[in-house]
């Protein structure tokens, strides 16, 4: 079979975002048949429809032509203030607005780190709504929320824990079954 393209974006810009450290052990733990690219987009400005109104963007379009040209998406978002990162949001509203829109039957995986007990619940719970509602094709199980991160991950960022490898593991094979059962998208 083909391999499958997936583009994975972080909701944490920081360097060494945990999230972004997850969105790595995926693409090491994901089935040969999946490949698992990290993309930028830190260039996205904050939202303004007067800005909008000039035309999107190069960076929206940018991020806008990665999603729609992958068989899937990843999402990794750690949990600001109960809720999914400003930056990720300010992300989802820029390009629910583009034409195309990338979400609508987008094959969608979302998993969460957190130095919190649980993960990152809430904001998964948000995030699986705020892209449900533009028509994203959300995989409901496996969920991964990696709680207490900082002992999971060692100084050099790769996961160490073998629990939370194990469930990323299993959710990247959900994963491809998944894209694979929705089939292409015309």
């Amino acid at each position: 079979m083909s391999v499958l393209k997936v583009v994975a974006i972080s909701g944490s810009l920081r360097a060494k975002s945990y999230n972004h450290a997850a969105l790595r052990a995926a693409a090491e733990l994901a089935p040969d048949d999946l490949e698992i690219r990290i993309v930028d987009y830190a260039a996205v400005p904050l939202y303004n429809q007067d800005d909008q109104a000039k035309g999107f963007p190069g960076s929206v379009e940018a991020l806008r032509a990665e999603i729609a040209g992958a068989d899937g998406l990843l999402i990794a978002s750690p949990e600001y203030n109960f809720s999914v990162s400003g930056v990720l949001k300010n992300a989802i509203d820029w390009l629910s607005r583009t034409n195309p829109q990338p979400f609508k039957g987008k094959p969608t995986a979302i998993l969460s780190a957190t130095m919190g007990p649980i993960g990152g619940a809430r904001s998964q719970y948000d995030l699986r709504k705020i892209i449900g509602g533009i028509e994203a094709n959300v995989l409901t199980k496996p969920e991964v929320f990696i709680g207490a991160c900082h002992t999971k991950f060692n100084e050099q960022g790769q996961l160490t824990d073998e629990a939370t490898r194990k469930i990323i593991g299993e959710q990247m094979l959900a994963f491809r079954n998944w894209i694979r059962q929705l089939g292409p998208r015309s």
